[in-house]
């Protein structure tokens, strides 16, 4: 059950579970990534219900209903203002159709193995296609909030890097909300 303390807000993002065929996909992807978290897509909460993001389609929005539909999932609590939850949901909405591509899992994957190519991240930051996590990362760095102090380029993220940052202080982060 959801945590009835806390209701997901505006800008928050998420994390889920996936099943079926894509979770084999994505699973395999951020395996080689080295993220071996339990959460697979993640995605920001917009509002009157709706969410935003990407899929191997490209980005959409989804009623919050359906994501939370028999998924273990995960919501931030960071400690944003009004004008910072506007922004999160404001870059979201605009990166609807943003383009997947599975390279991506790749440009993360070699940067495990210390190997990846120039040609490979240029790739990933030329093209503005993104995966799950990516998106969840930009939209939030778009609108002023960085996740990471460690210097990454926003395409460097896994829905494992984005639940380890729920639990740092990084950001001013508070505990998660979490459905078990």
């Amino acid at each position: 059950m959801l945590d009835t303390i806390y209701q997901p807000q505006p800008g928050d993002f998420f994390l889920v579970q996936i099943h079926g065929r894509p979770a084999l996909s994505i699973g395999v992807g951020q395996a080689l990534t080295g993220d071996w978290s339990r959460f697979w897509h993640a995605g920001i909460v917009g509002y009157n219900g709706q969410t935003y993001a990407a899929h191997p389609g490209g980005a959409s929005a989804t009623p919050l209903a359906e994501v939370m539909a028999d998924r273990p999932l995960a919501f931030s609590r960071f400690d944003l203002t009004d004008t910072q939850r506007a922004a999160i949901v404001a870059a979201a909405a605009r990166r609807v159709g943003t383009p997947y591509s599975f390279l991506c899992y790749l440009s993360i994957a070699l940067i495990t193995f210390h190997v990846r190519p120039k040609w490979l991240l240029d790739y990933v930051k030329g093209t503005g296609h993104m995966i799950c996590s990516q998106y969840v990362d930009q939209c939030y760095y778009d609108a002023g909030v960085n996740l990471f102090d460690d210097g990454r380029f926003p395409g460097d993220v896994t829905p494992g890097d984005l639940h380890y940052v729920g639990t740092i202080q990084n950001v001013a982060t508070g505990p998660w909300a979490t459905i078990t």
